[in-house]
């Protein structure tokens, strides 16, 4: 029998039909050892993991703790999940149950093995005093350097494994070193890598993967082909390092500007400002931030509001009663990511409470009529402003590791074109509250008695 129907067949023994792609059974092939996972968007790389973690723990009973992170909690929720989720299809007498069924932070199985979901932050304080058998990273390209340096005492004792997986992040980081093996220092890892394009092409067919889900995704390819940049393709979906991808905001300016609290109570009387990312219904995640002008000029973050799958009306209502709590000056939305932003502020326009106060602004084209004079307003405008705020100290975010996620997400390039002007392009894949940051801090740097927006 063919090596490959060979991996197949062990493979379905656990009893859930699925059908895995060649790339997915060779790396569940290779049971122990350090692995590297380096991808496209969207190939089923945290499925694979999690069924990995599971088989792992059922089959090595005596194990030290396998532990699960990612730079924020919510992404190492999400492989935790689909690690618990095949126990739960294929070993579900080997889960714990009574006073130590699993959690959102721990799954014990009836041999004693555990299986933890942890927050690292940005300096890996939570796995500095834990023995670790069994380490799988989530997003490892975008792993602050702290964090790794806390994951090597806490494999020390054990000898574990350590599997990464992610897409790249630019060329560079710890990630990047492992995958290309700088100086013959990463020995130990197996490498993996497979392509948005290719696994959506050669991926068997079957009652998960039809037909009409395969030319869906290739069409949802063509698009985004035609949407980014070549080197911003590249890094999505094929799963390539590129050179001249760079961060916005950078570690440093990060960490001096992420500093606040969540407050407590919400103080009256203040200078309120409130950006807006409209998310469209079951995609990407929306988001209200709030900030307060101080009386001395500073800006300070106090409210980060994420919003996911819901109705306009819902968006609209989330705003809406946000305002009711702070009274904000302005509210800034975004009107120019289609259809979605602008039917949401022509909505708004319309209610009493909060129509003076909108302020519809494009990212893309926006005039802003300031003493007399019109000047263009651009998404690079929004970006250098709130970038210029956190170096100079003028304003300060929550401390919050979503926050810190979607600032660190934000990337730029320069695109350059023979016979034309070079141009600066800012995008992310986790953008949504950096977007909202952005509305809101122009807002609240600017001085309001003679400001409006309208569309051009």
């Amino acid at each position: 029998m063919p090596k490959k129907n060979i991996l197949r067949k062990k493979i379905l023994r656990t009893g859930k039909k699925i059908t895995y792609d060649l790339w997915q059974l060779k790396f569940l092939a290779i049971k122990k050892g350090d692995k590297i996972l380096c991808t496209g968007r969207q190939v089923g790389k945290s499925v694979i993991c999690g069924k990995d973690a599971g088989d792992y723990a059922v089959e090595n009973p005596e194990t030290e703790p396998i532990v699960m992170i990612a730079p924020t909690e919510r992404q190492s929720q999400a492989l935790f999940n689909k690690t618990l989720n095949y126990l739960v299809e294929n070993f579900p007498d080997k889960i714990a149950s009574g006073a130590n069924k699993p959690t959102k932070e721990k799954i014990t199985l009836t041999t004693g093995v555990e299986i933890y979901c942890l927050p690292v932050g940005q300096s890996g304080l939570g796995i500095r005093f834990i023995t670790i058998g069994r380490l799988y990273v989530d997003e490892a390209s975008r792993v602050p350097e702290d964090v790794w340096e806390a994951i090597t005492p806490a494999l020390l004792t054990t000898g574990g494994d350590t599997i990464l997986l992610s897409t790249p992040f630019g060329a560079e980081g710890e990630f990047y070193r492992t995958f290309i093996n700088e100086d013959g220092a990463y020995d130990s890892f197996t490498r993996f890598s497979i392509d948005s394009e290719t696994c959506i092409k050669e991926r068997p067919i079957s009652e998960s993967w039809t037909e009409e889900r395969r030319e869906k995704a290739i069409r949802k390819l063509e698009q985004a082909k035609k949407r980014m940049s070549e080197r911003q393709y590249a890094q999505e979906y094929l799963g390539k390092f590129m050179e001249g991808l760079h961060r916005w905001f950078s570690q440093k300016v990060i960490e001096s500007a992420c500093i606040l609290k969540a407050r407590e109570t919400i103080l009256p009387d203040r200078d309120y400002f409130m950006g807006c990312d409209i998310a469209h219904m079951g995609e990407d995640e929306g988001t209200i931030e709030i900030l307060e002008k101080v009386r001395d000029g500073r800006i300070e973050h106090v409210e980060n509001i994420i919003t996911k799958k819901q109705l306009t009306t819902e968006t609209e209502a989330n705003i809406v009663n946000a305002d009711k709590r702070y009274n904000c000056k302005q509210i800034a939305i975004d009107a120019g990511s289609g259809a979605m932003g602008v039917y949401v502020c022509e909505h708004l326009l319309k209610i009493p409470s909060v129509r003076k106060k909108i302020v519809p602004i494009n990212n893309a084209k926006r005039v802003i009529d300031r003493d007399g004079t019109s000047v263009k307003l651009l998404k690079i405008d929004l970006y250098e402003n709130l970038l210029a705020l956190m170096e100079q100290g003028i304003i300060k975010l929550l401390d919050d590791d979503e926050v810190i996620e979607s600032l660190r997400s934000v990337q730029y390039e320069y695109v350059i074109k023979e016979g034309e002007a070079t141009k600066l392009r800012i995008f992310g894949n986790y953008t949504h509250i950096a977007e909202g940051l952005i509305r809101a801090a122009w807002l609240a740097n600017q001085k309001h008695s003679n400001i409006s927006v309208s569309y051009i």
